[in-house]
């Protein structure tokens, strides 16, 4: 007979994080809860459960009430798996878009070969991602410059990219960083802030996510649509040490900096205003 691991295991093995499978089994055994119940029931965070059941809803599994106080209930099994898989095909189709966006780009900003050795590459993961990152970090001695997706903190977190920013910090290096701050990443933010790093609020951005590293390398995307923070996940992303495309997205950077705010002052406000109800 199988039990709840084996169950967790082909959840998992199906797409879903970790977190993701366990609220999932958690809602079809014992049926709707608030928020504060899962997070209760599940021994985490309320703003932990937002963030898995906003990606629950996403793939189709997870359905809230219309009543207030809102209640998450699981979604009949064969739909949940059938509306996963249909999201995973649509990702791949989108993927396929972004990769002729990507080459469209590259062949816009005139990348050639030349004395100086420049290149150009397409990330495809989030694995390949986070190997780039920190080799870029490692190698980095003075300046990092990124505007970044919220998933991106998570990934430091996880990864080892914390690690390696906060030794570049201690070697004299400076990270500035832009974001659109919101509650659930809050306390990810203030660890940023609390091991050295500079950080400003872009309200309701939609630009371009870049990252500049020394003005000499950069890795940007035209859209990383991450549901879950996977070495796995698939992004599309482009990665070249043009010296004169590095140097575009560094001036972009300094605009959106004069335009944006202090993380401490938008993580205030938020908290005036209060996490999300449930």
């Amino acid at each position: 007979m199988a039990d709840d691991s084996e169950f967790l295991s082909r959840l998992i093995s199906f797409g879903l994080s970790e977190k993701e499978a366990q609220l999932y089994l958690h809602l079809l055994k014992y049926g709707p809860k608030a928020p504060s119940l899962l997070a209760k029931s599940l021994k985490t965070y309320r703003e932990d459960i937002y963030r898995t059941v906003t990606s629950l809803i996403d793939k189709g599994m997870v359905n809230p009430s219309l009543e207030s106080p809102t209640v998450y209930a699981a979604t009949e099994l064969d739909i949940a798996l059938d509306a996963a898989l249909k999201k995973r095909e649509s990702e791949f189709r989108e993927m396929g878009i972004r990769k002729q966006e990507l080459q469209e780009m590259s062949k816009q900003l005139l990348f050639r070969p030349s004395d100086e050795f420049t290149t150009y590459k397409i990330i495809k993961s989030l694995k390949e991602s986070v190997s780039v990152m920190l080799s870029l970090i490692n190698s980095s001695d003075r300046e990092i410059v990124c505007v970044v997706p919220e998933f991106i903190f998570a990934m430091a977190s996880l990864y080892g990219v914390n690690e390696a920013i906060k030794k570049f910090i201690e070697r004299g290096g400076v990270i500035r960083v832009i974001n659109d701050i919101s509650h659930p990443i809050i306390e990810m933010v203030q660890q940023a802030l609390d091991m050295g790093e500079y950080i400003r609020h872009y309200n309701a951005y939609t630009g371009l996510f870049f990252a500049v590293y020394d003005k000499k390398t950069s890795i940007s995307a035209i859209n990383v649509d991450v549901k879950r923070v996977a070495l796995d996940e698939p992004i599309s992303a482009l990665w070249t040490d043009e010296l004169t495309y590095a140097h575009y997205l560094a001036s972009t950077f300094e605009l959106l900096w004069e335009r944006s705010i202090p993380a401490t002052q938008r993580i205030e406000e938020l908290l005036k205003e209060g996490a999300p109800h449930s």
